[in-house]
């Protein structure tokens, strides 16, 4: 027992390593968390004989939770509605389109069937939202017209509609019966948007209505009912991923109690959800067999990047008023990713047979696709002249912090007073606070360190916020 623990300490710490040291490698930190993968699994120095796809699916499907719970829930929507529209349109008739067109260029070019073009398509079509916030976030890429709140709500709620076509590509295999696919995206869109509706109605209900939860259980609260929101919508045959996002987004958007230390938890939850996902897909690779599907991966890739992305984001958003260098910055930010693969695990292990191998296909254009058009994002977005130098990509997020502790205290300096004719320096203020202006008539003065205090001043100090001790309770 004590050796799997060890090695999976190992392994997370080397994963934290390498996040820490990707910019010196020239490489997005989920590459690299790959290449680890790859380095403990059959081909690599440690040999781990890893071939479960039932276990990798199960296991990759619990981490999707979490990664498609925390994209809602860390959106800011007051940035982002105003370009909800653009984006809706893009994760929902944008995955289809580009779906679509990966499978006839796959049928036609690569003379794969038309059930495995469109596996193919379905499995690709969505815009990875982990890759897509890393990126954004570690390269601070503020950019102009709403691009960034366009491609964090797109690519965190594309993820849906990805699954259900992939659940369609499955059904036309055999290898489950899928029955009416009318029927089926009907259930799945109504009972997916309500369970997500239901669940954080009740989450918000029980959060300020009630005393139910007891203090510092707040995390492990929400965390049941991310896992019940999944579970009710799988159930009942809904939308899971779509549940899981509308619930994120509605209560991330809510005054909740505690809510920046569940922001900040779920921050380390998704974070670790990302490495366990990357590091699995990486353990399943078998490099020796990487060559003789490298052309069928490139050229999906190059289908993807220089074809069906570019034509699905000019068709939707030309006539939404976007600049053609929006849509190109937006079409090259179409990176694949984690969900990809996942439902690329999730096909395999329902049995499907295909004369290409799937996994491998989707292991390797997503590989192209992070390490190529993410480690180029941040010099296309400048050669597009897309980076606005006012914005903070950080503020489209909810764990940015408009409101701080600052709590203000006026205090008036009567004649007399041992502070007056000293300068603001020379007086001893108390503990943590700080002068930061002086009103005098109708003057307000910023104050520095050399400014006089006069009679009759008012001194606007700023100070510490109390904090009770553990064993006080103050009511409002």
């Amino acid at each position: 027992m004590i050796g799997p623990v060890l090695a999976i300490g190992v392994i997370i710490i080397l994963c934290i390593l390498a996040e820490k040291f990707s910019d010196k490698f020239g490489l997005p930190a989920l590459i690299l968390f790959m290449f680890i993968g790859m380095l403990f699994g059959t081909d690599g120095i440690f040999h781990i004989q890893f071939d479960d796809f039932s276990l990798a699916e199960n296991v990759c499907s619990v981490a999707l939770v979490f990664i498609m719970f925390y994209s809602g829930f860390n959106t800011k929507w007051s940035a982002a509605k105003s370009y909800s529209l653009q984006a809706v349109s893009l994760s929902t008739v944008g995955v289809l389109m580009t779906a679509l067109i990966t499978m006839l260029l796959c049928h036609y070019l690569l003379r794969l069937s038309w059930s495995e073009s469109f596996l193919i398509g379905a499995v690709l079509s969505s815009t990875d939202a982990a890759s897509v916030f890393a990126i954004l976030r570690k390269k601070r890429l503020n950019l102009k017209d709403g691009t960034a709140s366009i491609l964090e709500v797109e690519s965190g709620s594309n993820d849906p509609m990805s699954f259900m076509l992939t659940t369609i590509a499955i059904g036309f295999f055999g290898a489950e019966k899928s029955g009416s696919i009318v029927w089926m995206v009907c259930l799945q869109m109504v009972v997916g948007i309500a369970a997500g509706i239901i669940a954080a109605l009740l989450t918000l209900w029980i959060s300020k209505k009630t005393r139910l939860i007891s203090e510092g259980l707040d995390t492990i609260f929400l965390i049941s009912m991310v896992l019940l929101c999944y579970g009710l919508s799988s159930v009942l045959q809904g939308n899971a991923y779509l549940s899981l996002y509308l619930f994120g987004i509605i209560i991330g958007n809510s005054r909740i109690p505690s809510k920046q230390t569940l922001i900040h938890f779920f921050d380390g939850v998704t974070s670790l959800s990302q490495i366990l996902v990357f590091f699995i897909i990486g353990l399943l690779s078998y490099p020796h067999q990487m060559p003789g599907i490298m052309p069928i991966a490139v050229a999906v890739a190059i289908f993807l990047t220089l074809i069906a992305r570019p034509i699905t984001v000019l068709l939707l958003l030309v006539v939404q008023k976007c600049s053609l260098r929006q849509c190109a910055l937006i079409s090259w930010a179409g990176l694949r990713g984690a969900s990809s693969c996942v439902f690329a695990i999730m096909a395999v292990a329902t049995g499907i047979t295909m004369k290409q191998d799937l996994f491998h296909i989707v292991f390797m254009t997503t590989l192209i696709s992070v390490a190529i058009q993410g480690g180029m994002l941040p010099i296309v977005a400048k050669k597009l002249k897309m980076i606005d130098d006012n914005a903070d990509v950080t503020k489209t997020f909810n764990d940015y912090q408009e409101e701080t502790s600052l709590q203000l205290m006026r205090m008036y300096i009567p004649e007399g007073h041992n502070w007056e004719h000293r300068k603001i320096k020379d007086v001893s203020m108390p503990h943590g606070s700080l002068a930061i202006m002086i009103k005098r008539g109708d003057e307000s003065i910023i104050t520095k360190g050399d400014t006089e205090i006069l009679p009759h001043d008012t001194l606007i100090l700023s100070v510490p916020p109390y904090v009770p001790t553990e064993d006080e309770q103050l009511q409002e």
